[in-house]
């Protein structure tokens, strides 16, 4: 069991991550100016955020910049490119990112409370420490570090109604979440396929129809939990989480130590 679970684990760190986030990626060059290069200097930014007004910069080329600290709250980044942007410790809460390019951005520490980040390209992002508490969070966020995030009533569910992209929802897939907190959160059908969520707190959240096939869950609290459809082929659980996973599926399948 132990080297079917390993061999595995390394097949699904060489697949892309969903069929639309690896078809956006494949049709897009990210040697363009626009996904390479910024059109701002962080003294603009800090100028257009001195001059008091709600700051715009939805579809705007950021990638590379250092935006470290910076109060960015409320900001409209629609569609920005944010690629290897450097965003520690900066307050983006109630901020728009919607289809926002941050891939390998860093993240770590900042604050977005209440963020929209629909449909957004967060791949191998290092968003430790981050804080997404009540934010609305369906973004493909594979091999992303998020080692101690907080997601407390976050919404990262499918979105059920408009799927003409495919289906939009947090994609967790071989993320670090190690001690993450997702209590009160929603991950409906969220792909958590060999996340390493070691003593993550799902208390209280909302799992049903997720995929968590592969995952290290070793120490995780699934207190109150809604686990119906949760999916746990192959996943490292512990034997005293068993029976809070009421309705989960493949437990059978499951390791459990």
């Amino acid at each position: 069991m132990r080297l079917r679970w390993a061999a595995a684990m390394a097949i699904a760190l060489a697949i892309p991550a969903s069929a639309p986030a690896q078809d956006m990626l494949r049709n897009v060059d990210l040697a363009q100016p626009a996904y390479s290069q910024a059109e701002l200097s962080r003294a603009d930014i800090e100028a257009k955020i001195a001059a008091g007004a709600r700051l715009d910069l939805s579809a705007k080329s950021l990638n590379g910049l250092d935006l470290s600290g910076l109060d960015l709250a409320g900001a409209n980044l629609r569609a920005a490119r944010l690629i290897k942007t450097k965003l520690a410790g900066a307050k983006l809460d109630g901020a728009i990112l919607d289809q926002a390019w941050l891939l390998e951005a860093d993240l770590s520490g900042a604050s977005l409370r209440g963020a929209h980040v629909f449909a957004a390209q967060m791949q191998r992002a290092k968003a430790a420490k981050a804080d997404f508490s009540e934010s609305r969070l369906a973004a493909d966020m594979t091999g992303a570090d998020l080692a101690g995030a907080v997601f407390q009533k976050a919404d990262l569910s499918a979105d059920m109604k408009n799927q003409s992209m495919g289906l939009m929802r947090a994609v967790l897939r071989s993320a670090k979440l190690e001690g993450a907190r997702f209590d009160g959160a929603d991950l409906s059908r969220a792909d958590l396929r060999f996340a390493r969520a070691a003593g993550a707190d799902f208390s209280g959240a909302s799992l049903k129809d997720a995929d968590a096939a592969g995952a290290d869950l070793a120490g995780a609290r699934f207190v109150g939990a809604v686990t119906e459809g949760l999916s746990l082929d192959s996943a490292q659980i512990d034997k005293s989480a068993v029976g809070d996973l009421k309705g989960a599926l493949d437990l059978d399948r499951a390791r459990l130590r």
